[in-house]
């Protein structure tokens, strides 16, 4: 037998029987030695970082009249400013972060939250294509959360 037929004989050694666990195993062994899954965690911390900015970056203009008079949504009731400036923080700050690779798993939080308060409070009695934008957005997030950073990100240089 070539090199499957001996990796289905060292699972059934270990008492891995059915066909499910071979796959499972054989699925995250995968994922564990090749670069593949490093490049998709890239090409999501790019695509989604990049995509958010210019929605913080057009949120600062609501500034441009001074912070008490700031006019943005308050789901939480800490204020109008404090939580346009959580918005910033998220989709500027930590949109950079995810970019770079710096602390991925740690900046993609704020933005799933602000995602689901989009979906589910700001949108919450809209139509489906209102929320759907937020959706995409939390689905690309949640992503990134759970692939981390990859190798290609500064976290990983040096």
């Amino acid at each position: 037998m070539g090199k499957g037929g001996d990796c289905l004989r060292g699972c059934l050694k270990r008492g891995i029987t059915t066909l499910a666990q071979t796959h499972h195993i054989h699925y995250f062994h995968f994922m564990k030695n090749t670069s593949k899954v490093d490049i998709a965690a890239l090409l999501l911390r790019l695509g989604f970082g990049i995509m958010m900015i210019p929605h913080g970056w057009n949120k600062l203009d609501r500034f441009s009249e001074g912070f008490a008079a700031v006019k943005f949504a308050d789901p939480m009731g800490i204020g109008p400013g404090a939580t346009l400036i959580l918005v910033l923080f998220a989709e500027i700050v930590c949109s950079l972060l995810i970019i770079l690779g710096i602390r991925v798993k740690e900046a993609s939080i704020p933005l799933i939250i602000t995602m689901l308060v989009a979906i589910f409070v700001i949108h919450g009695g809209d139509p489906w294509a209102k929320k759907e934008m937020a959706t995409l957005y939390l689905a690309g997030y949640l992503g990134i959360f759970f692939l981390g950073s990859g190798k290609y990100g500064i976290r990983r240089l040096g």
